[in-house]
């Protein structure tokens, strides 16, 4: 997985010296709000740092000044087309509203659209979120509609994308 840096953070592969600052923040039910499951154990989260190696598809989203993990963001495939990727993110409460996520996710559209040539990014969140609607605002997206009851606990999902040619007019 590559590297990524922005000016406060760096988006890098998930170590398994990781484990309890992931721990840390995803045992707060606050995770649930992002779709994220609430860690129970650090077990849990040992599992969870091991799958994230093991898929190269999830960065840490890790402090610039001291390498501190404060939340994770994932471009997954969405089994549309190979020009298609979904951007997810979950970050520390702790750490929320200091606009990290919104400069994650800008470098990872670069990444996207620069880079790997996507053709579209897709961007997902529960009504209840209104600081994740807020980051995908922020960042450009564009709403598509509500998907009811589409989400695994059965709550809608507000669904946005960008296509390469709206990244090229906001960010070139």
């Amino acid at each position: 997985m590559k590297r990524l840096v922005t000016e406060r953070l760096i988006l890098r592969d998930w170590q398994e010296s990781d484990v309890a600052d992931l721990y840390e923040f995803s045992k707060s039910p606050n995770v649930m709000m992002a779709g994220a499951k609430v860690h129970e154990s650090i077990d849990e989260s040992l599992q969870c740092v091991i799958s994230f190696i093991q898929s190269q598809d999830t960065w840490a989203i890790a402090l610039k000044e001291n390498n501190k993990p404060i939340g994770w963001i994932g471009l997954y495939d969405t089994n549309r087309h190979n020009k298609y990727k979904e951007v997810e993110f979950v970050l520390s409460e702790y750490y929320q509203n200091k606009g990290y996520v919104t400069e994650a996710v800008k470098r990872i559209l670069h990444y996207a659209f620069d880079e790997l040539d996507l053709m579209v990014v897709a961007a997902c969140h529960y009504p209840i979120n209104i600081k994740s609607k807020r980051v995908i605002e922020k960042c450009g997206f564009t709403y598509e509609g509500t998907l009811r009851k589409y989400s695994k606990n059965l709550s809608d999902s507000l669904r946005y994308s960008m296509i390469k040619e709206e990244w090229e007019d906001l960010y070139n």
